[in-house]
């Protein structure tokens, strides 16, 4: 146990992230832990599919080759230890190929593996189960490909406290990898839910990597700008106190911007109702979080708040559901969108007649986004007719250049190849402007959709192996949180003077992203004066009105008057979600700058 703050560098923010992260930390970060996350749900399927070809693979392996084997010696020497859930759904063999690499260097390091996420062995006892989010039925046992409770931080805890260097888990739930750094460091007790729900915001903070230093940001510019820019930003710290209160910041010159307004967007991203941000060993309440820049690159949190986590885990399983493709080509020149379209409509109606002469049956879904004709704003047609008058100078028009995206789905590959290969072959009779970056025809690829449902703790014991060592960490049960009190919504705001329409960017910071097939989208006002108008004019029904082109079945609207931010749900609007969709962004990435360009009326006088 420590009373010293714990700094804890975030290294990892997905499977593919930078390797230089490492590094830079190590070098310039002064940590006491580094945490790497590299999973999500899509990420266990491809796993499990590689577990299948080879037993020996199904983790992240550029733990080990790129993150692990350069650094190592700094890592022992300057006595860091590490947390990563590169084990995917296979910490052992993750673990094994460290060890031999620890071997190799002729370093004395112990490495604790954590097991008791993977459920793919006991699918038919879950087969009653319904999805908890929409109530469908279990999926075809023979289709599953992972399932996997999403653990928590005691596991880890223990593994630190049995004296492990590198703790390399399956599935846990992404802050978990912070949590278990801090519960080892300061032994908190698991009922003190406050400093626990501190210690996950932390971890929901860096567990994106440089998202939390200017990577991903509204105002972009400031950290282009910068001497250092995006090219040398900086991975994020957390200087934790052990009362639970913390410091974010990056490595000394490093890019990127750590400011009040970043590290809100991140609070904001991918998360449901910021009252009830459920995790296995606590539930957060982030409505009353307060940011305070302490200094340059230097933003002190506090405020969050914990409740008794629920008495079960979610799990996740991924399965095939029929399968996918399609091609980004590229337009150019006058009425570039309607050469666009009617390549697209003829390409469909070509790969229709094969089908059917075939047998193979119809497409059971297809998606024509024409990227650069602002179909992301909902613009589904253009006036093709009013954008060329006879007689006019062609030379006169707007140039135009555009990217036509076709995707489709079917039950069978050879269904999906078929339109691929009509689509490829239409190209010498399309419309002129037509371009294509890379050669070949693309290939179908397996359509991975997730099933979420709840299992009780009591079924499921994490495991932790550590040389010899053999031990099992049951979960500990609590009595059902209080009921959630939920803030005062603004005043609503009068004004007898001018108002002004101004765009929502002027007033306010947005991040959005994905949870399964909802999308969310954080608001944080760039000033608190500004805050009772937009919650005034960004109602459910607005947002939902904006977002129409996406047909959400329903919005959520939440306050977090710590900050000044608001959170929207967007329930059933990504097609699917991950590779279960055909759009050109199937993770709500791009909605908070949808949003940002509505206009908002203001008194003139307030901006």
């Amino acid at each position: 146990m420590t009373t010293r703050a714990v700094r804890i560098g975030g290294a990892s923010g997905f499977w593919g992230d930078a390797a230089y992260a490492t590094r830079q930390l190590i070098s310039k970060g002064n940590v006491d832990f580094l945490v790497y996350d590299y999973l999500a749900e899509i990420t266990m399927s491809i796993m499990a599919r590689a577990r299948q070809a080879d037993p020996q693979k199904g983790y992240a392996t550029d733990f080990v080759s790129a993150a692990m084997k350069p650094n190592l010696k700094a890592i022992a020497e300057q006595n860091i230890r590490v947390i990563s859930n590169a084990g995917g759904v296979n910490p052992s063999s993750c673990a094994a190929a460290l060890e031999r690499l620890i071997s190799e260097l002729g370093l004395d390091l112990k490495v604790a593996v954590i097991e008791g996420d993977d459920l793919i062995a006991r699918k038919e006892a879950f087969a009653d189960q319904k999805e908890m989010f929409n109530g469908s039925a279990f999926p075809d046992l023979t289709k599953i490909a992972s399932m996997n409770a999403y653990l928590g931080a005691a596991p880890i805890a223990k593994a630190l406290k049995l004296g492990a260097d590198i703790v390399i888990t399956g599935r846990c739930v992404d802050s978990a990898v912070t949590l278990g750094a801090c519960l080892a460091a300061f032994d908190w007790p698991m009922d003190d839910f406050d400093r626990l729900a501190q210690a996950s915001l932390a971890g929901h903070i860096i567990e994106c990597g440089p998202q939390a230093t200017g990577g991903n940001f509204t105002d972009w510019r400031e950290v282009a700008q910068q001497q250092a820019g995006l090219e040398d930003i900086g991975y994020p710290i957390v200087e934790i106190d052990a009362d639970g209160a913390f410091t974010v910041t990056k490595p000394a010159a490093s890019g990127g911007l750590v400011s009040k307004a970043s590290v809100g967007e991140q609070i904001l991203y991918e998360i449901g109702d910021p009252q009830t941000y459920l995790l296995p060993d606590v539930t957060c309440d982030f409505s009353q979080v307060v940011l305070t820049e302490t200094g340059p690159d230097q933003v002190h949190v506090s405020g969050a708040k914990g409740r008794a986590p629920s008495n079960s885990y979610k799990v996740c399983a991924t399965y095939l559901d029929g399968w996918r493709g399609g091609v980004m080509l590229n337009y150019v020149g006058v009425e570039a969108a309607a050469k666009a379209r009617a390549f697209a409509e003829a390409a469909f109606q070509r790969a229709d007649k094969v089908l059917r002469a075939v047998n193979l049956g119809p497409l059971t879904e297809a998606s024509v986004e024409v990227i650069g004709d602002a179909s992301q704003f909902g613009i589904q047609e253009q006036d093709i007719e009013g954008q060329v008058i006879e007689g006019q100078d062609y030379g006169a028009l707007a140039p135009q250049d555009v990217v036509l995206k076709l995707a489709v789905k079917h039950d069978e590959p050879a269904g999906v190849g078929v339109f691929l290969k009509e689509m490829t072959g239409l190209s010498l009779a399309a419309p002129p402007g037509l371009s294509l970056f890379s050669a070949g025809r693309p290939k179908p690829s397996p359509i991975v959709r997730l099933f979420s449902f709840t299992a009780p703790k009591t079924s499921i014991d994490a495991r932790i192996t550590m040389g010899d060592q053999r031990e099992t960490t049951p979960s500990e049960h609590f009595s059902a949180p209080p009921a959630i009190i939920r803030p005062s919504a603004p005043a609503e705001p009068v004004y007898d003077g001018p108002m002004q329409e101004v765009a929502l960017i002027k007033l306010a910071w947005a991040r959005s992203g994905d949870k399964g097939d909802k999308a969310n989208i954080g608001v944080m006002a760039r000033d608190p004066a500004y805050l009772p108008w937009i919650w005034a004019d960004l109602t459910k029904e607005t947002v939902a009105e904006h977002f129409a082109q996406f047909t959400p079945s329903r919005v959520e609207r939440f306050l977090l008057p710590g900050f000044s931010a608001i959170n929207y749900l967007l329930h059933d609007t990504l097609g699917g979600g991950g590779v279960a969709s055909l759009r050109a962004d199937p993770q709500g990435k791009t909605y908070g700058q949808i949003l940002l360009t509505k206009t908002i009326s203001v008194p003139a006088d307030l901006v």
